[in-house]
């Protein structure tokens, strides 16, 4: 252990897939620098080298030019899921699926799973499970927001009504729940009512809307309904309806 890091420079960033303690020794700075860390198999994390320690934080972000996951093409989310092949148990007779078609898809930084079964094309079955991953990563994946200095973002302003007050009248017609960048809106609305614990009405104030509207809005989705309702059972509230 001593030998490889003599080569390690305080700029390189590493991955680590162990669990338990390391310790690392510098003899230019006579400094010890100990990182405890752990990793289970649904969550990644990252060493980073500073100057005088080192922090090991969750991944939020790729590391594809610090994209968000959502923001990376189908081929770059690929290059980080691990995907599986499995028999469905379909309908039986001379249709029944013979092959490994269905596709499940486990996106490596963060653990989410999606998987599709209904078609009998293996490249289908992908394409449906990788569009459910960018909607499971928007719902179950947060960022921090800071309330203080809170701007929305372009892509929740995309999904936001006309009727909001703070939504640029350039930045083109409302995307809806069919629109593949929803996802991407979704996650953004998420991470603000997360931060302001559940309430309608208090996120309905950072993005112009009346409390009513962003409950339609809300409502207007399936998952996200239900995402909202499970965050505001925990809080103690009513859910949406």
């Amino acid at each position: 252990m001593a030998m490889a890091a003599q080569w390690l420079t305080k700029s390189m960033i590493y991955s680590f897939r162990l669990e338990g303690r390391l310790r690392f020794s510098f003899p230019t700075t006579a400094k010890t620098l100990e990182g405890r860390f752990i990793l289970s198999t649904t969550r990644r994390r990252r060493l980073f080298w500073g100057s005088n320690d080192c922090q090991i934080r969750n991944s939020s972000c790729s590391s594809n030019n610090n994209k968000s996951y959502l923001e990376l093409s189908d081929e770059e989310l690929m290059k980080q899921c691990e995907m599986d092949t499995f028999k469905s148990s379909g309908p039986g007779g001379q249709h029944r699926n013979k092959r490994e078609s269905a596709v499940r898809l486990k996106h490596l930084p963060t653990g989410v799973l999606a998987q599709a079964a209904e078609d009998r094309s293996q490249h289908m079955n992908r394409e449906s499970a990788l569009s459910r991953l960018r909607t499971l990563i928007a719902l179950k994946v947060r960022n921090s927001v800071n309330l203080d200095e809170y701007s929305p973002p372009q892509e929740l302003l995309q999904i936001l009504p006309l009727k909001s007050t703070i939504r640029p009248s350039d930045i083109g017609p409302q995307i809806g729940p069919k629109n593949p960048k929803f996802a991407l809106g979704m996650q953004a609305l998420l991470d603000l009512i997360v931060a302001v614990e559940g309430s309608v009405s208090e996120a309905a104030k950072f993005i112009g809307l009346s409390t009513g509207a962003l409950s339609r809005l809300i409502l207007s989705d399936d998952a996200l309904r239900k995402a909202v309702n499970d965050l505001r059972t925990v809080k103690g509230m009513k859910p949406l309806k």
